[in-house]
């Protein structure tokens, strides 16, 4: 049930059809709370600019006048136009935080999690979301030169950058508020206040530490990927199934080193205000170990599969992405691209 107070705030958070990327960057301190002032990504629309509308944010790979809805190409960007170059706008600031710290990537559900019956054919986790890191980002980079390609130790592709997170994009306690089931039961278990940056929805994250390797005064780049396939006669309007993905492209100001840092101790804070909180099942578990910032070895750019998922929130899908081939992804989302090359959900 919604309180009568908030009704008035709801308006505030406009989630119908809308499609999702990072909000909000925000750096989490040893006990799980959110503190500093919060970054945004490159050539951010806030939603409360004029003229905002959800094409202001959102990025579709494939895009949707290609006719093979399945096919990525090598000449696919990563980035949206406005996320090419190390740029931000008025009124969102780059997030600054030190080497090794522990950062919250806050995203919309928008009924994606919740309303599940509206998207026919999509993998039970509503897909996987991928977080890249780099110290050498390119303007013009390449979808399938990043995803899939690079790897968590640094070694993949053109080595370049390293895979950071992998995870399902239902965090298991976002929501937006709407009467389905899933909206209505975790309303129940996870109950916060109403606030004016987020109506009174509970906004999913996911959350990573960046390499302790990082140079001070050096920025890294966050590459944010959400994977969220349809599987093949599903859905009428795409009977052979539809590659979706979806990306968001930001930058880290890195202004100290490890050392000056607490480190992520696992001692999380309970009772914290979930507007402001890292999920405990992701922040008990992020590592304090060195990551490395990017491969000294370049090796060979071709995409590679990729299969990592964090601890207790395993990702449920596997996915390649390879040029010029169909990406076949069925209903329990196992994904196939080739014969003999296949994965399944664990």
């Amino acid at each position: 049930m919604i309180l009568p107070a908030l009704a008035a705030l709801l308006a505030l958070a406009p989630y119908a059809d809308a499609h999702s990327w990072v909000e909000q960057l925000t750096v989490i301190a040893p006990n799980g709370t959110f503190v500093g002032i919060p970054g945004y990504a490159r050539g951010n629309y806030l939603r409360t600019t004029a003229g905002f509308s959800d094409t202001s944010m959102t990025y579709l790979l494939p895009p949707s006048t290609r006719a093979n809805t399945t096919l990525l190409l090598p000449s696919d960007k990563l980035c949206k136009d406005t996320q090419q170059d190390q740029t931000q706008s008025d009124g969102s600031p780059r997030l600054q935080a030190s080497a090794g710290a522990a950062i919250a990537l806050r995203y919309q559900e928008n009924g994606h999690v919740t309303l599940p019956q509206n998207q026919p054919g999509k993998p039970k986790n509503r897909g996987t979301v991928y977080v890249y890191g780099t110290t050498q980002p390119k303007v013009g980079e390449k979808l399938l030169d990043v995803h899939g390609a690079w790897t968590a130790d640094g070694t993949g592709g053109d080595g370049r950058g390293v895979l950071l997170s992998t995870q399902n994009f239902d965090d298991g306690r976002c929501y937006q508020i709407n009467s389905g089931e899933i909206s209505e039961t975790r309303q129940q278990k996870y109950p916060h206040q109403a606030s004016q940056l987020t109506g009174a929805d509970l906004w999913c994250q996911q959350d990573i530490q960046l390499p302790t390797t990082i140079p001070s005064g050096k920025l890294y780049t966050l590459y944010w990927v959400w994977d969220w396939p349809t599987a093949p006669g599903a859905d009428p309007t795409y009977p052979q199934g539809k590659t979706e993905i979806y990306t968001t492209c930001m930058d880290v100001d890195v202004q100290n080193t490890a050392a000056d840092r607490q480190k992520v101790d696992d001692i999380y804070a309970t009772g914290q205000d979930l507007n402001k909180a890292a999920i405990p099942s992701e922040f008990d578990h992020l590592s304090a170990q060195q990551i490395p910032v990017e491969s000294q070895a370049a090796t060979s750019a071709s995409p590679t599969s990729t299969s990592a998922a964090g601890p207790k929130e395993k990702a449920t899908v596997t996915a390649w992405h390879t040029v010029g081939k169909t990406v076949t992804v069925t209903q329990d989302a196992t994904v196939t691209v080739d014969a003999g090359q296949s994965g399944e959900t664990s």
